[in-house]
Parts: structure tokens; C-alpha cells; sequence
């Protein structure tokens, strides 16, 4: 066989997609379907209890319109404020209604605080609950109180939180409109509150409208008073200071004032003439201060008006006679050499017309010099008779800034002396106008029906969360499924052929014939006993040949043909992951309807340690496999024979417990016993220890053609599998693929994709002939 058969996937995380798979979540749906349901009908019986629990609560609602326009022919006010300051307004409004002062005036007016029915209500269970918890946690902040009155403060105080619990008020949309509702268990109750609620909203609107009103009118009338005593003061002071400073003035200007303006005209002007000087002065200073070479190269001397202009002219004449000169040394130079005599004679013309041209730019700056002396002296003549003219005048100054603060101060405690007279006014008009700025335009009534609790919406968000619920329910369990389901697992995570299912079968180990011991060296040929040796549990494919799970075996004799073809005296191993997986069963039912098809077939219980397949037998064995392997007899001696199968069993009688399974299954002895058995049989079926807790399965691969991998439907995790199989790579090799053993055929559609072949498995019914076991017990050969 060819050891790379059958290669292992690398280990990954399971197939995802970057799309959303709908068969796999229709598939989840149907799966969980019950849970949903379950949950849904949970929910549904726990809104039906809190209905019956609660008891009903009535609402009354009453809306009241805040309308600026029912005062605006008695006050003269300006436009309604728009926006978010209209926003904050009714905000405002909205806050003053669920305010405690508006509740006490509620509760005094109605006497809530003396009403049983409203301080008592009946409770929802969960009101209740509330309310206990609430009661233990302020017993325990509580104080006690010994002065008069606080019982009844205590019960209106009550009354004042159940009020603001209940009541409600909300903005009408963008509208100037606010809904105030309660709700309480009596409709009338709940009527008369609601009512009580927009009288006392409008009364408080009236109370503080006259309360602002008049305490403004208060303050006003004593602030008045003093105005008018300051403002006449003030205006006193200022006409008797004028007077006695002679401060009166032509044109609004005293004349020292008019003078001091000219002088400072002068110095601005002076000044500006000052720092035209002095800039020339500096340009000419620092031409020359760089050297002759360089004020005569770099130097550029700007043309002026007058002499200086002429001065400057006749500088750049010899400018222009020194570039001339320097251009013709340069060729003559270029032509005939530095030391040529009209080079020289030219380069001493340069130096001549350096020195002129330096004198000249000295002479000029002495001259801005002068210039810049005259214009500064000048300046300083001005800005002295400027402080002569202000120290002179520095008495009348003072007078005057002195004057005009008197005047200041007059004038404003003459116009807030007039402010406040027409705001005195405006207050005493409005305090003969109670007119409130709100006004009711839905009264409120006693409703007909309750409010709460809402029966229809109750019920369907009960439903709704317990669908929900089972959702979440559901979707955890899909999560958590880890285990083998529809063939498209097991090739998925393991890269392996699917065999097929084997359906849930029952049946007891043995029957109910006594069992009987064969002779100790009866030949194989002939066994002694009754005819069948095997119990009913494993003889499931040979009594119904017709049924799915003989089909599924067939297929495994299929695969095995095909893979082995080449091999004669196949030696075929079943072996599991996990103990107690129906991995005797499937073998021994393989070997069983191989050898009613009329192949010579060799059925050897391997599992050393334990050996269900010998425990299940009708006979009790007393030679078996060891025996054979250590020699103490040949093991065609140890073989049972079913009469009417013809099949031959080689059982395995352990009466102690060994250490060493694993070399007498894998030794020269086994090997010698398979080599023989492929010479006198077709098949020799192995029935394997599982491959987790010990190693004979993985010892016993190098004798083995072949392995069939048992694994139970939803039970066998498929990283455990996977696991082992990586680590007996030889076993995975040469594994001929895998059955999953006690599938529940009713519950396989509903784990298949759309157009899977599980979801069709039903059509195929006809071709089945099924029969029921009347004995039912798992097909496990293993001991619990």
C-alpha cells in the first residue's frame, strides 16, 4: 500500500469564508429549532405571569401651551426669544414642572399626605422587591427624628417622591407645548392629580411673576431716591468748579490748547527733517569708512538737489572715468602684459582717480554732517518752548482733566437715574396685570383603560426575548459543537475517505443459551458449541443484510478491496480514538458479513488489556491469543468457529493484567501468526485497542495493510482525532477511512448543507430493509 495514501491535513483552524454562509445558518436554524421554540414558549408563559402580577396603572395627561402673546397688550416685550434659547426655555418649563416645589404645592392641595390609597398602592412583584431593598437600605441611614412635626413631614415628603416618580413631562415635538401626565392605580386618582398639576403650575406662574415684580418695585423706589440725590450733586460740583478755574472756552478749545497744537505740529515736523539728515549722514559715513578701494568700487552715490547734487555728479563723472580706465588696463593687460608701460601708466591713472574720488566722498559727509547738527539743534529749540508752553499751562490741565471727570460722573448718575425711573415704572404697571404666560389647552380627565401594563406588547416582547434567548441559546451550542456530524467533517479536518454511517442499533452482548466450553484441542474445522458464537449485538449485518448499516460495511469492504487490491490475505485493523465508540461492534459485524458473503474470514480480539470482543462471546474461551503468541499452543487450537457463518474468531483470555500488550501484538510471533493466517484466509480483521491510552495500535502498524477509523456521531471531538492520527502517522497512512458508528439517522438531515446527501437520505428508505431490535442497548462491546 502506498504510505502516503492518505496524507493528514496541516493543522489549521476549520474552513471560514469572507462571506456569510446561509446554508450553514438555515441548516443551525433547523437544528435548534426545538430550543428557540422552547425558550419562545418560556417567555411567553413569563409575560403571561407578570400580567396576572401587575396590577393595572391608569394615565392621565393634561397639556399646557407656553404663549407669550397673553401678555404682550400689558407689557411692552420684545420678540420671543428663537432657536436654542427657545429650547432652553421649555426646557426650563419641563424642569419647573417635575420640580419638589411644584409637587408639595401638588400634595398639600390634593392632602396626598393623608391618602392610604396613594401612599400604599398594590405592587407589582417587582415593585415590591424594589421597594424592600429600598426600605432596608434607608433603615439603616436613618435617623430618628424628636422634634414636632416630623411624622407629618416625613409623610409628605413620602407623598412628594411618589409624586415625582409618577408624574411625567415631556416637549410636544418642537412646539411651545408640554404633556404632563401621571400615572397611578385609580383612574380618578390619577385624574384629579393631573388636574392639580396644571393649576399649580399656572398659579406658581402668576406667584412669580407678582413676587419678582413687587420685590423689584421695593428695591427701585429706595434706589431712586438716592440717584436723583447724586445725580443733583454732581451737577453742582461741576458748574462751581468751572466757575472757579475760569475754564470757559472758545469753540469748545482754550487757547494754551490751540498753541501747544501748533508747537507740536512744528516738532513733528522738525523731526522728520532731523532723521532725513541723519540717514544721508550715516550712508556717506559708512561708505568712506570702508576704504578708499571700496567706496570707490562699491559705493553708489545717489543724486541730490542743490550742491550736493552738483558734488555728487562730479563724483560719478570720475566713477565713470575709473571704470573706463580700469577696462582699458584690463585689455591692454590681457594683450600685452601687467608690466606693459601703458598697463602701468593706466594703473597709476586708477590710483589718481581712487584718491580723488575718496576726497571727495570725505568732503561730502563733513557736509551732511553739518546738515544733521542743524536740523537736530533746531528739533531741540521746538521741544523746548513745548515744555515751556506745557509747564505753563500745566495748572489749567489739571484743572480741566479734573473738570472732565466731574463731568463723567454727572452725566452717568443722570442716565442711570433715568434708567431706573422707567424701570420703575414699567414695574409698578405690571404689578396690576395677573397674567399667567401658560395656559391649558387639553384638561385633563379620569381615563377609561389602563396604561400599563400593555397586554399585547407584553406578550410579544416576552416572545420576542425568549426567541432571543433561545437564539443565544442555540447559537452557544453550534458554537461548542466540536464533534463529528456529516461526512464533509471528517474530510475536512482529517483529509480522509468517509466510510459511511453505521445507524444507533441495540441488542444485549449475549444470549440467552448457556454458555459451553470446546475442547481443548477440538480442530478449528469442527468446533463444538452451539451454532452461532457471537451475541446478536454483533451479528446486526448478518441478521439484516438489507439494512443501512450492513450497506455501510459493505462500502468499507469496497474501499478496502480497491486500496488492497494488490494484496492477498488482508490484514485489516479497527481501531478509535476514545474507548467505548462501537469499535468491537463495527469490526465484529464486518467480519460476520464478510464471512456470510463466503470469504474466508479471521476475526482476532487484539485489545489485550480489554477484550470485549471475548467477554461478548455465547462460548467462555479458555485459550486465546496470548497463549498462542507466548506458545503454549498453536492458534488455530484457540479459534472459535460460528457454524453458520463460518466465521473464525481468535479470542483473547487475559487472566491478569499485562504490561507488555503492546510487544506481544507487535513481536516475531504475531508477525509469524499473520503470515500464516493471510495463507489460509481473505480477510483477518483486527480489533485494535483505541489510540489514545496505549500504544498496541501504533506497535501493531507495521503488520497491518490497512486501518479503519471508528468514531461516534457527536461525540468523538474532532481535534482529538486529529491529534492522534498526527501522531501515528503510520496508522494515518495507511488508514482506509472513516465510519461513524451510532448516528442518530433521524437528527444527520438537519446537520447536512442544502443539496448535501444527508438531506435526502429519507428518499432512500425503499432500498432499506430495517429491523427493530426488541432488546435495546447501545452498540458497545467495551465494559462501562
Amino acid at each position: 500500500m502506498n504510505q502516503g495514501s492518505y496524507p493528514l491535513k496541516p493543522m489549521s483552524s476549520e474552513d471560514s469564508s469572507d462571506f456569510i454562509d446561509l446554508d450553514a445558518l438555515l441548516a443551525a436554524a433547523r437544528r435548534q429549532a426545538r430550543l428557540v421554540a422552547l425558550f419562545g414558549l418560556v417567555g411567553l408563559v413569563l409575560g403571561v405571569v407578570y400580567i396576572l402580577a401587575t396590577p393595572p396603572q391608569y394615565t392621565s395627561g393634561t397639556r399646557i401651551l407656553l404663549d407669550d402673546s397673553l401678555t404682550r397688550f400689558a407689557e411692552d416685550k420684545p420678540t420671543p426669544p428663537a432657536g436654542p434659547q427657545a429650547d432652553a426655555m421649555v426646557s426650563s418649563e419641563v424642569e419647573i414642572l417635575k420640580s419638589s416645589r411644584l409637587a408639595r404645592a401638588v400634595v398639600l392641595a390634593e392632602k396626598l399626605q393623608d391618602n392610604e390609597a396613594f401612599l400604599n398602592p398594590p405592587r407589582s412583584p417587582l415593585s415590591a422587591l424594589k421597594a424592600t431593598v429600598k426600605s432596608v437600605a434607608g433603615f439603616f441611614s436613618s435617623r430618628s427624628e424628636d422634634e414636632p412635626g416630623s411624622i407629618q413631614d416625613a409623610k409628605v415628603g413620602r407623598a412628594i417622591s411618589i409624586l415625582q416618580d409618577g408624574v411625567h413631562a415631556e416637549r410636544v415635538g418642537r412646539s411651545f407645548v408640554i404633556d404632563l401626565s401621571f400615572t397611578a392605580p385609580d383612574p380618578k386618582l390619577a385624574g384629579a392629580i393631573a388636574r392639580a398639576y396644571a393649576n399649580a403650575y399656572l398659579s406658581d406662574h402668576l406667584d412669580a411673576n407678582f413676587d419678582a415684580t413687587q420685590r423689584a418695585t421695593v428695591w427701585l423706589q429706595g434706589r431712586l431716591d438716592e440717584l436723583r440725590e447724586n445725580s443733583q450733586k454732581a451737577a453742582l460740583e461741576v458748574e462751581q468748579f468751572r466757575a472757579a478755574n475760569g475754564l470757559t472756552a472758545a469753540r469748545g478749545e482754550l487757547m494754551s490748547e490751540q498753541q501747544l497744537s501748533d508747537l507740536n505740529k512744528q516738532v513733528i515736523l522738525a523731526q522728520a527733517d532731523t532723521a532725513n539728515a541723519l540717514a544721508r549722514y550715516n550712508q556717506f559715513k559708512a561708505i568712506v569708512d570702508s576704504g578708499p578701494e571700496n567706496a570707490v568700487k562699491n559705493a553708489t552715490i545717489p543724486q541730490e538737489k542743490g550742491a550736493s547734487g552738483t558734488n555728487s555728479a562730479a563724483i560719478n563723472d570720475m566713477k565713470a572715468r575709473y571704470l573706463s580706465v580700469s577696462k582699458r588696463e584690463q585689455d591692454i593687460s590681457n594683450r600685452f602684459g601687467q608690466d606693459h608701460a601703458q598697463a602701468v601708466a593706466l594703473r597709476a591713472e586708477q590710483v589718481n582717480l581712487t584718491n580723488q574720488i575718496y576726497a571727495e566722498l570725505q568732503r561730502l559727509t563733513e557736509s551732511y554732517r553739518n546738515e544733521y547738527q542743524v536740523a537736530k539743534s533746531r528739533e531741540d529749540s521746538l521741544r523746548g518752548n513745548v515744555g515751556d508752553l506745557a509747564g505753563q499751562n500745566s495748572q489749567t490741565g489739571q484743572a480741566q482733566v479734573k473738570l472732565r471727570d466731574l463731568e463723567q460722573k454727572s452725566q452717568a448718575l443722570n442716565t442711570l437715574y433715568q434708567a431706573f425711573l422707567a424701570r420703575y415704572e414699567q414695574a409698578a404697571q405690571q404689578r396690576s396685570f395677573p397674567i399667567a404666560e401658560a395656559r391649558v389647552i387639553s384638561t385633563a380627565g379620569n381615563p377609561t383603560a389602563a396604561s400599563s401594563p400593555r397586554k399585547t406588547m407584553v406578550l410579544g416582547l416576552s416572545l420576542v426575548l425568549g426567541l432571543f434567548a433561545g437564539a443565544a441559546a442555540g447559537a452557544v451550542q453550534e458554537f461548542r459543537e466540536r464533534f463529528f456530524r456529516t461526512g464533509d467533517d471528517v474530510r475536512d479536518a482529517l483529509d480522509l475517505n468517509f466510510l459511511g454511517y453505521l445507524p444507533l442499533i441495540g441488542g444485549r452482548f449475549a444470549d440467552a443459551r448457556p454458555r459451553t466450553q470446546p475442547a481443548a484441542d477440538a480442530p478449528a474445522s469442527n468446533p463444538p458449541g452451539p451454532e452461532t458464537v457471537t451475541p446478536r449485538i454483533l451479528r446486526v449485518a448478518i441478521n439484516q443484510p438489507a439494512s443501512s448499516f450492513a450497506e455501510t460495511l459493505r462500502n468499507v469492504k469496497l474501499a478496502s478491496d480497491v486500496v488492497l487490491h494488490r494484496t492477498s490475505g488482508k490484514v485489516i485493523g479497527f481501531v478509535s480514538v476514545l474507548p467505548r465508540e462501537g469499535k468491537t461492534t463495527t469490526a465484529a459485524n464486518f467480519a460476520g458479513l464478510l464471512a456470510a458473503n463466503g470469504a474466508r474470514t479471521l476475526l482476532i480480539d487484539a485489545d489485550l488489556r480489554n477484550p470485549g470482543l471475548s467477554r461478548g462471546l455465547s462460548l467462555t474461551p479458555d485459550k486465546g491469543l496470548v497463549e498462542a503468541l507466548v506458545g503454549e499452543q498453536r492458534w488455530q487450537s484457540a479459534c472459535l468457529v460460528d457454524r453458520k457463518t463460518k466465521l473464525v474468531i481468535l479470542p483473547a483470555v487475559v487472566r491478569r493484567r499485562l504490561s507488555h500488550t503492546s510487544e506481544l501484538i507487535s513481536g516475531p510471533a504475531m508477525a509469524a501468526l499473520l503470515e500464516e493466517a493471510r495463507k489460509a484466509f481473505d480477510y483477518v480483521v483486527v480489533d485494535l485497542p483505541p489510540l489514545g491510552p496505549v500504544v498496541d495500535a501504533k506497535a501493531f502498524a507495521p503488520l497491518a495493510d490497512g486501518f479503519v477509523l471508528v468514531a461516534e456521531w457527536g461525540a468523538t471531538p474532532r481535534l482529538l482525532v486529529r491529534s492522534a492520527l498526527q501522531a501515528d502517522r503510520q496508522i494515518a497512512a495507511k488508514t482506509l477511512g472513516v465510519v461513524l458508528n451510532r448516528t442518530d439517522m433521524k437528527k444527520l438531515a438537519s446537520y447536512g448543507m442544502f443539496g448535501a446527501a444527508e438531506q435526502y437520505l429519507d428518499r432512500y428508505a425503499s432500498y432499506y430493509v430495517e429491523q427493530t431490535v426488541t432488546e435495546q442497548e447501545p452498540n458497545r462491546t467495551e465494559p462501562a
